[in-house]
């Protein structure tokens, strides 16, 4: 059987998504699969573009861990960013992961 977690998604204006993710499959996909306004991911998840910029929730930034230096280079293009930022598609569900909880930057919609 499939492992799956659970992502909630919070829009600037307080919108939550909260759909299932299944274990190895990233953030950004999980978004566009699922229609979340505010995650485009353009380059389709080569961390190329930044359309999927998001704030992790500080209660979850430890278990995401950092940013790699091509994240953090892409992310000094998004608006916004500081030190919770991170680009969905470089974040994979994992057991870990289950319950996290992202922002969706106000510029992204």
């Amino acid at each position: 059987m499939e492992s799956k977690g659970q992502v909630t998604y919070i829009a600037h204006d307080g919108t939550r998504h909260t759909i299932e993710l299944a274990e190895g499959e990233s953030l950004m996909i999980g978004a566009v699969s699922n229609a979340v306004a505010g995650i485009d991911g353009d380059c389709g998840g080569c961390a190329a573009c930044g359309t999927c910029h998001i704030h992790v929730h500080p209660d979850w930034l430890a278990a995401v861990g950092p940013a790699s230096a091509t994240e953090r280079e892409m992310l000094q293009f998004a608006d916004g960013a500081g030190d919770d930022s991170r680009l969905a598609c470089q974040i994979r569900m994992r057991r870990e992961l289950d319950g996290i909880v992202v922002l969706l930057p106000e510029s992204q919609h």
